[in-house]
């Protein structure tokens, strides 16, 4: 699926890319996708989420009923690898390729299960349903 802002030329660049913690609209990292056009949100099957405290990770599941919220891009090359440094791969996280539930192939950021294991599972980011967060203390309201 092409985006209205994505001409015939264009479209051939396009990658598409699914966002579902910090860099989805209104999060605290979605200027990294500046200049990128949204297509929408989307689910992305096979995929469990875990609460790093400041962003979270998603990780493969053999789980059917597992099932990812998020946002889709269309973003270039050069935004990609912007992407793939910010995310800090491959160090912390692995850029796959998955099918979303509409049949689009995108990008997804992915963790290693052997990185959540002392953390929680949350159904979606932010995770405010599923685990509550402490109030900031005093040093950290600055």
């Amino acid at each position: 699926m092409v985006g209205p802002a994505f001409g015939a030329d264009s479209a051939a660049q396009q990658q598409l890319v699914f966002v579902y913690g910090s860099l989805k609209r209104g999060m605290v990292n979605h200027h990294q996708l500046a200049g990128s056009h949204f297509l929408g949100t989307a689910q992305l099957g096979g995929l469990h989420l875990f609460d790093l405290g400041p962003f979270p990770m998603a990780v493969a599941t053999d789980d059917p009923a597992a099932v990812l919220q998020g946002e889709v891009y269309g973003i270039d090359a050069a935004q990609l690898a912007g992407l793939d440094r910010f995310e800090g791969v491959p160090r912390l996280y692995q850029r796959e390729r998955h099918q979303l539930s509409d049949g689009r192939h995108v990008w997804v950021y992915v963790g290693r299960s052997q990185q959540v294991r002392h953390v929680p599972r949350i159904t979606s980011w932010p995770p405010a349903s599923d685990h509550p967060r402490p109030a900031p203390g005093p040093a950290a309201r600055r």
